[in-house]
């Protein structure tokens, strides 16, 4: 009997060859844990030129989108008719189903952290390409504003806050409340991920409506949803629900202010918006659809990655399974 405990005991214990083993799989595990984590994110896109054209199309495109989308909506609210804010509506749409026309073939057609967001948690795009995207697009709202302000008139900005996205402001364009502003942004942005990207995403149903009624339909939903954020709230000066953190980061910048308190609205309204609707996604009927190729979906990745960091013992049987994901 203690020979059979000894003979066991001593198989257990490493030996000196099993350590050596042991320390020259551990550099390789470490790297093949790095290279796991990079194609996870997409890392291969930071030193892609194809990547880098796309996200200088996001920056000229959301500049651009800025630039004209406020001067529209700063002349509709100052417009002589009786109810000048119904005109906003109609304004969002043509302007937003031309520029989708243009960068949808370019780099998708984002211009806003909204869709690059969903987007990366649907995996239509790496997490590489939607911080770069997302970069873009906050630096070219930045830029869009900082040419509006020095045409637009000093009376007209300070009357209209720049065109940015007011909360518990004074005068014309008072705003709302941080918690109605929070909920509409939320609800508005479900309602426009429902509408738009739903089908925006779907293969089948996109390839059967073409570019243009794509286009339409989630123009049409930005538009429903600014008509819907301006009837609920019967604020004179409201100009809508934002949709669009970038469009609301370059005036809280510029301007400062109430603008910069009630920032982070525009930001956790919609993200959480997108997380919500992600999750909703997942228990639609599949009979129905046909997603667009989700290789980067953030639940195919985030299982096995945090998994990387668990017991040695089962990294190389991980990584395996880890680069397959990434390979499809």
């Amino acid at each position: 009997m203690d020979s059979i405990l000894s003979r066991g005991s001593d198989h257990n214990l490493p030996t000196a060859s099993s350590a050596e083993n042991h320390e020259t799989r551990l550099p390789k595990e470490s790297k093949s844990i790095k290279a796991t984590l990079f194609g996870c994110i997409g890392a291969r896109e930071f030193s892609s030129p194809e990547m880098w054209k796309a996200a200088l199309t996001e920056l000229v495109a959301t500049a651009s989108l800025m630039f004209t989308l406020t001067t529209s909506v700063v002349a509709c609210l100052d417009s002589n008719e009786s109810n000048p804010k119904l005109l906003v509506p109609f304004a969002v749409f043509i302007i937003a189903f031309l520029f989708l026309m243009v960068t949808v073939p370019l780099s998708g057609g984002h211009m806003s952290p909204v869709f690059t967001f969903i987007a990366a948690l649907k995996g239509i795009i790496s997490l590489a390409r939607a911080s770069i995207y997302i970069l873009a697009q906050c630096v070219g709202s930045i830029t869009g504003f900082l040419i509006l302000s020095s045409v637009m008139s000093h009376d007209a900005a300070k009357k209209y806050s720049l065109g940015g996205c007011t909360i518990d402001g004074n005068g014309p364009t008072s705003g709302v409340s941080s918690g109605t502003a929070l909920m509409l942004e939320f609800c508005c942005t479900f309602v426009v991920l429902f509408v738009g990207v739903t089908i925006a995403f779907d293969k089948r149903r996109s390839k059967e409506l073409g570019l243009a009624m794509v286009c339409a339909v989630v123009a049409g939903a930005m538009a429903l949803a600014v008509f819907v954020s301006i009837s609920v709230t019967g604020r004179a000066g409201y100009a809508g629900v934002g949709l669009n953190p970038a469009r609301c980061l370059g005036p809280a910048l510029l301007r400062g202010g109430s603008l910069w308190d009630g920032h982070w609205v525009f930001w956790i309204g919609p993200c959480l918006a997108c997380i919500i609707y992600y999750g909703f996604t997942k228990g639609l009927p599949k009979e129905g659809l046909v997603w667009e190729d989700e290789k980067h979906d953030i639940k195919n990745l985030a299982a096995p990655t945090l998994c990387c960091w668990g017991p040695r013992s089962r990294t190389s049987q991980l990584n395996g399974n880890v680069l397959e994901i990434v390979r499809r």
